[in-house]
């Protein structure tokens, strides 16, 4: 069994995410309280007072500690993944998982990452859209049309099927318009406070090289597919260097995916609130004709989940005795 954990991004955080694992789980308190990222991640996260939670300065590394919490989990079970990737922010609790980070070193870099994509929001009035069923480039020509009423880009490639575009409000709107005219079949609006993935976001790429100067990232255990590459970082290019490129480009999910079935993944186990990348997961298979029963799927955002997921690997395991 070859497996994979897929780590949710920004967007995917709820109100009383992580109660359950501080509550009953030692090792998850252990990883949860490692760093200061600046404010009380216990009330963020677990009360979500003012509606805190949806502000990028926290919700990254509030994210970023809860999925750090459950991988050490699995970790202290035993349990190391053959490759690792995330959206987005997602990307760096999957390098801490793959020991490029430790999780405290990860905690206070996502604070800080936070930050700097929120000063680099600043005075932007931007959207996000999320655009199904039309192709890139027919996407790409309603941005270049839409760009008389600003900047807006393609931002993510999910899976096939569904796009997203970002960058100044106006000109989100008027290329979701005109996708619509040009066939697509829904235009999404996410709530965002920035124009992410986008070269809007500059400023917080070179905020982040600074940053990256006083820190050192160690060599992975696990096999990591990056953002911005779409695959497997086959180059050496350093890591900085990508999670630079990575907060101002486009996320190629849906080719990280596909690179993850064509190495024979058969296992991937999402970690973090929701099953959006699940979703994801499932619609590149079809996309690539591989059928439903020769892959699983398991989402860990609870302890009463993490425990189930790790009872049936001990299943597995006593049945091959």
């Amino acid at each position: 069994m070859t497996t994979c954990y897929l780590y949710a991004g920004q967007g995917a955080q709820k109100a009383g995410m992580g109660r359950d694992l501080y509550e009953n789980s030692e090792t998850f308190r252990r990883v949860f309280d490692c760093a200061d990222p600046g404010f009380d991640l216990h009330e963020v996260c677990f009360e979500d007072p003012d509606g805190k939670l949806s502000k990028t300065q926290y919700t990254q590394p509030a994210l970023l500690a809860m999925e750090a919490g459950i991988t050490e989990i699995l970790r202290r079970a035993g349990l190391f993944p053959d490759y690792v990737a995330g959206l987005s922010l997602g990307e760096y609790a999957a390098l801490e998982a793959a020991d490029v980070l430790t999780a405290s070193k990860a905690i206070t870099m996502t604070a800080f990452r936070g930050r700097a994509m929120a000063r680099a929001s600043e005075g932007i009035a931007c959207g996000m859209t999320a655009v199904l069923a039309l192709d890139e480039g027919a996407l790409q020509a309603c941005c270049g049309m839409a760009s008389d009423a600003g900047k807006v880009y393609i931002c993510n490639y999910n899976c096939l099927g569904q796009l997203v575009i970002s960058g100044q409000k106006s000109a989100v709107d008027k290329a979701s318009a005109l996708a619509l005219k040009a066939g697509a079949r829904r235009c999404i609006p996410l709530a965002v406070s920035g124009p992410f993935h986008t070269p809007l976001m500059k400023p917080a790429g070179e905020d982040l090289r600074r940053y990256f100067e006083r820190v050192t990232f160690r060599e992975p255990k696990s096999i990591v597919l990056y953002n911005c590459l779409g695959g497997e970082n086959r180059e050496g290019v350093p890591v900085p260097d990508l999670l630079v490129r990575q907060v101002q480009s486009p996320v190629y999910m849906e080719q990280i995916l596909e690179n993850l079935f064509r190495q024979g993944v058969t296992e991937f186990v999402e970690i973090g609130p929701g099953k959006t990348l699940t979703g994801f997961v499932k619609k590149t298979a079809r996309a690539m004709g591989i059928e439903d029963g020769s892959f699983t799927t398991w989402n860990l955002d609870s302890f009463e989940s993490t425990e189930k997921y790790l009872d049936s690997l001990k299943a597995v395991l006593k049945g091959e005795q």
